[in-house]
């Protein structure tokens, strides 16, 4: 047996997820030994690591929020560094700092079916076991955004940033600026550049669906002064959600319907005259790719106002001056923020190996959208694509302390996803057309037709899927290592 320093569970990464998994182990596993490793210096994920003007969270704070712990703000749709708070308070209010090793990249992880154990080797040369392996780290890159090749790049005399890596001293007042995309990013940073820049320039390849939303819960609010604040931010959290549901659901039986609606809103939020279809109609259906909000309509406010506008084109050439476009418009610039998106990168990037052999996790199968066959004792806490993050995380992660209760009642070491079909399915692991999505599936799982080794992209669905009921365990197998069955008959 290795004399290296053992953990019941290994925790990776410090973010929204990770500070919410280390909870529930706290809270439903207990006795359970855990570290959290952070590559990063600081903790919060993606609420630490994103500094551009105007970050925000693009769902409401009710249901983005843990279900533990209730969201204190009056904002629905909170700002970044309330976000980062909010994170940082729940992991000292529960004695979670000290558990956190920053700069701690993992690099490797290697199953030992004799051992039942993970040895988990370390960007800084050292290692550690663990019974169960727990990733905590979303699915994209940390340390590089996605820009493409653009032509002519190196003759702009202006400045190119990506919002991913925003620099603290840059100066964009009184300058003028375009944005390179049309996602949520894109969305964001528009109104807040346009507060100080001379100009705001949104230029999209196609369009995206935006609608309005108000940044208050008017409802959360009320209740807030009424009930005890536990009980309100439950009742919220389940009207939040419903209308989520409903709103996709609309969108993927009845997308036309959903259409009508989101053109009214333009209408209504758009200075007369302005051309929706060409800047605000994409050619997709709702929820094909992700649908973007925008707090109090501040983003429509800009293009009233004239700090901002709207530019669908495609690029042909950077300048030294700005960009041209096909069809020859150019547009000149002093700053160009390339909010082209993210790369995905599932599990950190960790490599993985079971028994002395690579694992390559576009050949396994994805089991309730959290584990994978054929990898034992090892979990992926991945939030929604359609709806908050933290949902299907919360559900993910007392599932696992009820697998790991389980494992213990009835004695095993070891739990395995065991995808018994000959082939592997073709269906991707994200069901989205969303280019970052597109660039990177393949190297994600698959999922199945049916549960439990569907994604379901469904709360209620996945409440089920994921809850304490006699099919918790189906497609799992369940055994004892070798090592654990030598201390059985020594011990009688």
């Amino acid at each position: 047996m290795s004399d290296l320093e053992h953990l019941d569970v290994l925790i990776v990464g410090a973010g929204l997820s990770g500070i919410g998994a280390a909870v529930h182990l706290q809270t439903e596993a207990r006795g359970k030994t855990y570290a959290i490793v952070e590559a990063r210096a600081t903790s919060g994920g993606t609420w630490d690591l994103f500094r551009y003007p105007g970050i925000r969270s693009d769902s409401d704070m009710y249901t983005l929020g843990y279900t533990f712990r209730p969201w204190p703000g009056a904002k629905a749709i909170a700002d970044g560094p309330s976000i980062l708070e909010y994170v940082r308070d729940t992991a000292r209010d529960h004695g979670i700092e000290h558990k956190i090793r920053y700069n701690t990249r993992v690099v490797r992880a290697e199953w030992s079916s004799p051992q039942a154990r993970w040895t988990v080797h370390l960007d800084n040369g050292s290692s550690l076991t663990c019974g169960f392996l727990f990733t905590c780290t979303g699915y994209y890159r940390y340390d590089e955004g996605y820009t493409p090749t653009f032509p002519g790049i190196e003759d702009f005399a202006g400045q190119v940033v990506h919002p991913q890596h925003w620099p603290e001293d840059l100066d964009y007042a009184g300058k003028k600026v375009v944005v390179i995309g049309s996602g949520a990013t894109a969305v964001t940073l528009v109104p807040a550049l346009a507060e100080q820049a001379e100009h705001v320039t949104m230029l999209q390849r196609s369009p995206t669906y935006i609608a309005a939303r108000p940044a208050g819960d008017f409802v959360a609010n009320f209740l807030r002064d009424k009930l005890p604040a536990e009980t309100a931010y439950r009742i919220v959290r389940w009207k939040n959600v419903l209308i989520t549901m409903a709103s996709y659901q609309l969108s993927r039986r009845k997308p036309a319907v959903m259409k009508g609606l989101v053109r009214k809103g333009l209408q209504k939020e758009l200075p007369e005259g302005f051309d929706i279809d060409k800047h605000f109609t994409p050619p997709y259906n709702p929820w094909d790719q992700r649908f973007c909000i925008v707090p109090d309509g501040d983003l429509f406010a800009s293009i009233r106002e004239g700090h901002a506008s709207v530019v669908t084109g495609q690029i042909e050439t950077f300048t030294e001056k700005g960009i041209r476009l096909v069809g020859g418009e150019e547009l000149e610039a002093d700053l160009v923020v390339t909010a082209t998106g993210l790369q995905m990168l599932l599990l950190g990037g960790l490599t993985l190996s079971v028994d002395g052999t690579d694992i390559g996790l576009s050949q396994t199968v994805g089991y309730k959208g959290m584990m994978f066959s054929g990898v034992p004792n090892l979990a992926a806490s991945i939030g929604y694509t359609n709806a908050s993050w933290t949902l299907k995380c919360d559900l993910i992660c007392s599932y696992v302390c009820r697998l790991l209760g389980h494992m213990d009642r009835i004695g095993v070491d070891t739990v395995l996803p065991e995808w018994t079909e000959p082939q592997l399915p073709s269906v991707p692991f994200i069901d989205l057309q969303s280019g970052y999505v597109l660039r990177s599936v393949n190297d994600f799982p698959k999922q199945g037709h049916v549960a439990p080794w569907r994604v379901h992209q469904n709360y209620f669905k996945d409440r089920k899927m994921l809850g304490a009921n006699e099919q918790a365990y189906e497609g799992l197998v369940f055994s004892s290592s070798a090592a654990k069955v030598a201390v059985s008959r020594r011990s009688a």
